[in-house]
């Protein structure tokens, strides 16, 4: 009993694979950004704005 070779199934469901891929890929790719990478940026900007206040502050006096 042979096994029948897979023949065109690349052909067949390779646009389908491709934007999917791509959906998947943008979706999980803006989901990091604005999840996580803004949030985490924002935070970082806080701190050094804080820092420099506190430098000013500091010189000041």
């Amino acid at each position: 009993m042979a096994i029948a070779p897979i023949t065109g199934m690349l052909r067949k469901r390779f646009w389908l694979d491709v934007t999917t891929s791509l959906g998947l890929g943008i979706s999980a790719g803006a989901a990091y950004w604005y999840g996580y990478e803004l949030k985490a940026r924002a935070n970082q900007e806080a701190f050094y704005l804080k820092l420099e206040k506190q430098k000013l502050a500091a010189a000041q006096q």
